[in-house]
């Protein structure tokens, strides 16, 4: 568990960035709009294209979903479609392994986000909460979160594949969620196939269109195949299979935003190391800063109507996402002057 707003299972509501109700009820008298910092979404999306009015009358057909998975299995550098299994979000793919496995030890390399965890828990697994996973021998599911949230830690591609073979060699699973890795210098495992790995990914916060609720599996294909199924028919409604298919197909505007963010992240690190922040890590889409007077910083943000993270288990650690153009900056830049 990670913190106040990624409370897992054992230590209370599950609740999550981007909830700007949870900050209303904290800061009533905000200034408005609000700027919603809470998560590590793009803050500059994709451009939607036009869609067909039949992709909101009609139930998506089996032809609709394979465009969307040859989609994203070129754009993930995976060799055959049938290892993609495509949800309404990578939340929901959480929630499904722990259901296609009998009761297994769990291994969770933390402190990362806390829905791993709390899923696993509630399948009625027995979770342990480690380091590294040099401590997670024995286990029958592993899971990474690579790059880490919140801190941006990653690991090396060879040290994962090796412990996902011998995981694999038991009949276990080495589960890496690559959700912040589109836009970063790191390696990815979805085009390393092979059995027991399961690889998740995110679009909506690459693509800034989280509203749209899309994420992937990738695993052996008799794995996809399971996973496809316990999401049932028509998992993916027609408009994010559209926009989905066209924006994984977009190379040239995914390497565009890995620059333009990049040196958004970098411009957030000046910003708060100015104000006494020492940058603990994070990825292109946000970052984590340590601060002597966190909670009054948090309280100061929030009356002025700027929502980041904060985190139970390391009380001077403050996350922020990107701000989105040159008013948002100019506001937190206000804030964040020095005392």
């Amino acid at each position: 568990m990670i913190g106040t707003e990624e409370a897992s299972g054992r230590g209370g509501p599950i609740a999550h960035g981007g909830d700007l109700d949870a900050a209303q009820a904290l800061f009533p008298h905000g200034e408005l709009p609000w700027i919603d910092l809470s998560t590590g979404i793009n803050p500059v999306p994709y451009p939607c294209p036009p869609l067909e009015a039949s992709a909101f009358r009609r139930l998506p057909s089996r032809a609709d979903l394979n465009a969307l998975c040859a989609a994203a299995a070129h754009a993930y550098g995976v060799a055959d479609p049938a290892r993609v299994a495509a949800a309404p979000g990578t939340q929901i793919l959480i929630e499904t392994l722990p259901r296609l496995r009998p009761h297994s030890r769990v291994a969770v390399i933390g402190p990362t986000y806390g829905e791993h965890e709390a899923a696993w828990l509630r399948g009625g697994h027995a979770v342990t909460l480690v380091p590294d996973p040099a401590q997670a021998e024995g286990a029958d599911v592993v899971v990474v979160v690579n790059p880490n949230n919140p801190d941006g830690r990653t690991w090396e591609a060879g040290r994962l594949l090796d412990l996902a073979g011998r995981i694999a060699g038991r009949g276990g699973w080495l589960v890496v969620d690559e959700a912040f890795i589109d836009l970063e210098a790191v390696e990815s495992l979805a085009p390393r196939a092979r059995s027991g790995l399961v690889v998740l990914r995110s679009f909506g916060k690459t693509y800034g269109l989280a509203g749209i609720r899309l994420g992937f599996a990738l695993a052996e294909p008799a794995l996809a195949l399971r996973i496809g199924a316990a999401l049932g028919p028509w998992a993916v409604p027609g408009p994010a299979l559209a926009i989905g298919r066209a924006a994984l197909s977009d190379g040239a505007w995914l390497r565009e935003a890995a620059i333009d963010r990049h040196a958004d992240a970098l411009r957030l690190d000046r910003l708060l190391a100015c104000r006494g922040g020492r940058i603990v890590g994070g990825t292109c889409l946000f970052r984590t800063a340590a601060f002597d007077d966190a909670p009054s910083l948090f309280r100061r943000l929030g009356e002025a109507g700027i929502y980041v993270r904060r985190f139970e288990a390391n009380p001077h650690w403050l996350r922020f996402g990107l701000p989105a153009d040159k008013g948002e900056w100019c506001r937190l830049s206000h804030v964040l002057k020095p005392a």
